[in-house]
């Protein structure tokens, strides 16, 4: 068994790394892009370095990723062909058929659409650049920066409530007008509807 956070001194290709989850919030993805651009080379060697991809080792010798899937993705996105990763768990001796069983078990995989629908673990991407897009997230995700919620550290999170707002905001609001749709799940994140999200802070206090 690997230690906690052990990280790999080799690069690995990103295209190498194995989701588990079936989508990102492009909109996310796209912010990171840009904050990587404003950096030059040595400072994005230096980033790279300090943020190292966790992963799970699976009994193909695969690296399974189970955070920093957005990063991942924007990297790919930027040209970026290897990455360091962080070994938080060795389970290649777990037999193939029940891999799946322990990352679920464990809540490192995610396998649910952007309708929020649940698939099988055989659905989920090969690659990080066959993540699709899921509106939602990206709304949960601008949702805890404008503190609708804080940040927790219950696994996917921000995939609970961008469910939570998937069941009460349609997706034309979501697609024509972002910003009317962040104020609306702003008001949705302060009600008791809320209270069995991970980081609900509570009701708007009326004055």
């Amino acid at each position: 068994m690997a230690n906690p956070r052990e990280p790999l001194l080799h690069p690995i290709p990103i295209l190498s790394l194995k989701p588990t989850q079936m989508t990102v919030g492009m909109r996310e993805v796209e912010e990171k892009r840009l904050r990587w651009r404003e950096h030059k080379p040595k400072k994005r060697a230096e980033l790279l370095g300090k943020h190292m991809i966790p992963v799970v080792l699976g009994p193909d010798g695969k690296h399974y990723v189970v955070d920093h899937h957005h990063l991942a993705r924007a990297l790919h996105e930027e040209g970026v062909k290897h990455v360091l990763v962080t070994v938080i768990a060795d389970l290649s001796m777990v037999d193939p058929e029940a891999f799946w069983v322990v990352l679920d078990s464990r809540r490192w995989v995610y396998p649910y659409d952007s309708r929020g629908e649940r698939h099988h673990y055989r659905d989920l991407p090969k690659t990080i650049a066959e993540l699709k897009d899921d509106p939602y997230r990206s709304l949960a995700g601008e949702l805890r920066r404008v503190g609708g919620y804080a940040k927790d550290t219950t696994p996917f999170s921000e995939f609970l409530w961008a469910d939570f707002l998937r069941r009460r905001l349609s997706r034309k609001v979501v697609a024509a007008d972002f910003q009317k749709a962040s104020e609306k799940a702003l008001a949705l994140a302060k009600s008791k509807d809320a209270i069995y999200l991970p980081g609900w802070c509570g009701p708007a206090v009326d004055d």
